[in-house]
């Protein structure tokens, strides 16, 4: 079990829960989302409550988080796209946080599930065709008509059109889940090849230093997949409210 890349995933029933004969159960899951909120939620609190003309540490870092998505939506929707950016920034800062727990060990990723990061893409979706249906009414439905395609291929553009956007929440979640899983399984089988190999004496030290030396690469690596993946999710939410902001190619 110690050396199964795959254990690290299982679900885990910490309170058992079951009302009406379905399962509510508070899993290592659930436990970690709560962590994950809490931990983001108490350093932006820490961070930003005595808030000085000359920032500290935390501040700044609170800060750059801050410019840092507000930039990003800016760009992909214009000014108007900050009306939502209190939500593109929880989302950033609940899948980085998320992401960067997965690293400590016998912590939980639960980025890791695509239950989790399909949950997610699917609010971002939804908000998009509740908002576009709400601010534009059938207008929304542009997106789906680019201008100044011909009438003959208007058809065949109008369905491509629209199972392009009906994959974007599968794209949007299965990148984020097939990154951190790939990710931590290949950084735990280099593990256990360490741990295996330290069995065999001075000859399986010795072998282990390669796969060791690929661990440490491998868990630099991960931390910046943890960023990358986090503003990857965010960048493309900010272009997919762009779409309910502008629906009009």
């Amino acid at each position: 079990m110690a050396n199964d890349p795959i254990h690290q995933f299982h679900i885990s029933k910490l309170v058992p829960i079951e009302i009406g004969g379905l399962d509510f159960s508070f899993t290592n899951s659930s436990a970690f989302m709560v962590a994950t909120v809490v931990a983001a939620g108490a350093f932006l609190f820490l961070s930003t409550a005595s808030r000085g003309l000359v920032p500290g540490r935390m501040q700044s870092v609170a800060e750059m988080a801050y410019e840092f998505v507000a930039n990003m939506l800016r760009d992909a929707a214009g000014s108007q796209g900050m009306r939502f950016f209190p939500f593109v920034f929880s989302l950033f800062v609940f899948v980085l946080v998320a992401n960067l727990f997965g690293m400590f060990p016998y912590f939980f990723t639960v980025t890791s599930h695509i239950i989790v990061t399909f949950a997610l893409a699917i609010l971002v979706i939804g908000t998009v065709i509740v908002y576009g249906f709400w601010k534009h009414g059938l207008g929304f439905l542009h997106l789906f008509v680019p201008s100044g395609v011909p009438g003959v291929l208007l058809p065949l553009v109008v369905a491509i059109e629209v199972i392009s956007f009906l994959s974007r929440p599968v794209s949007l979640s299965v990148r984020l889940f097939a990154n951190m899983l790939a990710g931590h399984i290949t950084l735990k089988v280099f593990a256990g090849f360490v741990t295996s190999l330290t069995a065999y004496g001075v000859a399986g030290v010795a072998g282990a230093v390669l796969p060791l030396g690929m661990t440490v690469a491998l868990t630099g690596l991960e931390f910046l997949v943890a960023f990358l993946q986090a503003y990857v999710f965010a960048v493309l939410t900010c272009m997919y409210l762009n779409d309910a902001l502008h629906p009009g190619h």
